[in-house]
């Protein structure tokens, strides 16, 4: 069969159309042999973002970024998505800005959202989120201290004013006095502490001899301290506690007179009898000494003891006390 040269060109003609649509396709990084869905998300800024930036869901790469153009109505980036997979992604679900790590660029993951059953359709936008990287993270906490130390340094540029303007001449002078003096006395510092480090030099066997001492009385005074421990203080100080209670217990029965100790410095009559009969007892002592021939009859010559006559009562005070005197008769 010959085929005319009509259809060789209409042929030629279809072939070229379709390498030119592939090239291009390709060149704008677009696969006519594998079907994707397409989806449109906005940004305020994409920095670090470029084309064939992979699009991932939960780490798995799912597609890629195919487009980013500027919205001339809301001066917004337009990024254009070619997802590839057959997972359902609903129509409220979120296409987040982030950057994976310190090197490479960013990368958008999609975060579907489970509880929405409607999917999205082919060329919908989604709802765009940015995720701060590390490094704008720090430099976003890093803003606020340096607006603050801006602040203090400013702060301290004017206290330094005006600790200029305070100080004249004279306080300049006197200052400069002081830390002139200040330095010397450092300086004099320097040499008691070099002369004290030489007298420890001199002194380190005395010294060695004394810790040495040290230790020994601490070892000493711990060997102590065990003694005493093994000593039961305990059961020490509870028999002292009750021989404390049993005399306080005897002192509280003194003092309301029970007992013959109680009655005997309690009990007015048994002391006004102890002190009549010692009274008497005084007075028989001395009527003894006075005349002792009423109680002592001794015969030295073998004579019969004379029968004891009772004496006429006399009455005769000695001092305060009244004595009774006798008359014997012969």
């Amino acid at each position: 069969m010959k085929i005319s040269r009509e259809i060789k060109t209409a042929v030629l003609v279809i072939a070229s159309i379709l390498l030119f649509i592939w090239g291009y396709s390709f060149l704008k990084s677009k696969d006519l042999f594998s079907s994707y869905k397409t989806f449109y998300v906005e940004y305020d800024n994409v920095e670090g973002l470029t084309k064939s930036a992979p699009v991932t869901l939960n780490g798995l790469s799912i597609g890629k970024v195919s487009s980013i153009t500027i919205n001339p109505v809301t001066g917004k980036l337009l990024v254009e998505l070619q997802i590839t997979t057959d997972f359902p992604i609903s129509s409220t679900s979120a296409a987040t800005l982030y950057e994976p790590g310190l090197i490479g660029g960013r990368q958008i993951a999609i975060e579907p959202d489970f509880s929405n059953k409607t999917l999205a359709l082919d060329r919908q936008n989604l709802k765009g989120n940015v995720k701060l990287s590390l490094t704008s993270s720090i430099q976003e906490k890093l803003v606020p201290l340096q607006e603050k130390f801006d602040k203090v340094m400013v702060e301290v540029d004017q206290l330094l004013l005006g600790v200029n303007n305070i100080l004249d001449k004279k306080s300049q002078e006197n200052l400069k006095n002081s830390l002139s003096e200040l330095s010397q006395t450092m300086v004099a510092l320097h040499a008691t502490s070099a002369s004290a480090s030489s007298i420890l030099n001199d002194n380190k066997a005395d010294l060695k001899g004394v810790i040495t001492n040290f230790k020994k009385v601490s070892t000493d005074f711990a060997k102590i301290s065990d003694s005493i421990n093994k000593a039961d203080l305990g059961k020490t100080v509870k028999s002292l506690n009750k021989t404390l209670a049993k005399v306080d217990g005897l002192m509280t029965d003194l003092q309301s007179g029970k007992g013959s100790a109680g009655k005997l410095l309690k009990d007015e009559t048994l002391y006004n009898n102890l002190k009549a009969t010692t009274k008497e007892m005084e007075l028989l002592l001395q009527d003894v000494r006075l005349y002792p021939t009423r109680y002592i009859n001794v015969s030295v010559f073998g004579k019969k003891n004379k029968p004891y006559v009772a004496p006429v009562q006399d009455s005769v005070y000695v001092g305060p006390v009244k004595v009774s005197t006798s008359k014997v008769k012969n």
